[in-house]
């Protein structure tokens, strides 16, 4: 989403109970009518917490589908935000290890593995000289680089290939990545589970996010929104 356009997403308390997963026995449930903006699109992933101090909560993927426009569960996994909870993404500072709230778009996906069978997204594989640049003072702030640039410090940037099981896959939010804001936060992903908490990332078990790529389809414009499910939460994002 484009700084300067104000995105309010409603989340209710009832959305985690929801995201029932087809294949579980259990028939496919419509997306809550609370959500007020989607991005546009006919694909979408939310990211719930119980409460902005949770690590834990779900993850859901939905389509929008037939004739009467209903969003409807493709899947569901169990998922993990940060080690600091969840912040409002317009506000939130760098170093904090909180995950963003708000509405984003899916830029690209990469992995350190091939792309699943059936992938569909624009996939970027992750080689020896793949940095993610988390430097504020560099050019390359808040972007993949290959190899990393002079002006992009090596104790400020993630080698990718380094985390070999978190970014076995992954896909790029599009958290404060169009017009990157200095101290706001760079390298947010939706990627696999590591040991606990992410660093403020949103995280899912390998198999949800091998899914998750073979689902998301590039011309249906899928978005992630991050919520928490306190109450009707109100979630914006500029």
């Amino acid at each position: 989403m484009r700084p300067g356009v104000l995105v309010a997403v409603l989340v209710s308390a009832s959305l985690l109970t929801l995201g029932a997963a087809p294949g579980d026995g259990s028939a496919a449930r419509p997306l809550p009518a609370r959500m007020a903006d989607t991005g546009g699109g006919t694909q979408l992933i939310t990211a719930v917490a119980p409460d902005t101090g949770s690590t834990t909560g779900t993850v859901t993927w939905w389509d929008r589908g037939g004739g009467d426009g209903r969003w409807v569960a493709a899947g569901s996994a169990p998922a993990r935000f940060g080690s600091g909870g969840l912040t409002e993404g317009a506000t939130r500072v760098q170093g904090t290890n909180t995950t963003p709230t708000g509405l984003y778009d899916l830029p690209y996906a990469f992995g350190i593995e091939a792309a699943p069978h059936g992938t569909a997204y624009p996939y970027r594989p992750v080689r020896q000289d793949s940095w993610w640049c988390q430097d504020n003072a560099s050019r390359s702030y808040n972007r993949w680089t290959e190899p990393r640039p002079a002006d992009c410090r090596a104790a400020e940037a993630e080698h990718l290939v380094t985390y070999r099981t978190q970014y076995a896959y992954a896909l790029v939010v599009g958290f404060n990545y169009d017009r990157p804001v200095r101290g706001r936060g760079a390298g947010i992903f939706l990627h696999v589970d590591g040991r606990g908490a992410t660093a403020g990332c949103v995280s899912v078990p390998e198999d949800a996010m091998r899914r998750i790529l073979r689902w998301a389809e590039p011309e249906e414009r899928p978005h992630l929104a991050i919520g928490t499910s306190g109450g009707a939460t109100a979630i914006t994002r500029y």
